[in-house]
């Protein structure tokens, strides 16, 4: 992998980020793959097959609200690449886009360019 091969499967993320698409979503990835969405690794916190991986992306349904999402690739690695994103949403609740979060991905990428790991770390924007 290439920062060139890393930022085409971002916009391929980011597509099926605003579509909420189960092909778009499964194209990202591995059938073994696994996904872990929040920063606990000791744990099974995490998704794991593809499968499973779309039907909770799409439980989200992050598609139905609007979002906005920046990035940076810090590192490409072999088949490793980490990626710093800032992420904003706007609920239609209070101020929009006051909903903010900082984001490190981890992702280890197949020889096809499909992620076979994906980590991410986020904390979200202090209110105060």
């Amino acid at each position: 992998m290439d920062r060139t091969d890393v930022e085409r499967w971002i916009e391929s993320y980011r597509r099926a980020w605003e579509t909420d698409d189960a092909s778009d979503v499964a194209s990202l990835f591995t059938d073994d793959a696994t996904y872990k969405p929040y920063p606990w690794p000791r744990e099974r916190v995490g998704w794991q097959g593809r499968d499973e991986i779309v039907e909770k992306w799409i439980g989200r349904g992050d598609s139905k609200i609007g979002w906005r999402f920046e990035h940076e690739i810090l590192a490409v690695e072999g088949d490793t690449a980490v990626v710093e994103g800032w992420t904003s949403y706007d609920r239609g609740e209070g101020e929009p886009w006051d909903e903010a979060y900082a984001n490190i991905w981890l992702v280890r990428f197949a020889e096809d360019g499909r992620a076979r790991q994906f980590s991410e770390w986020w904390v979200q924007k202090p209110t105060e």
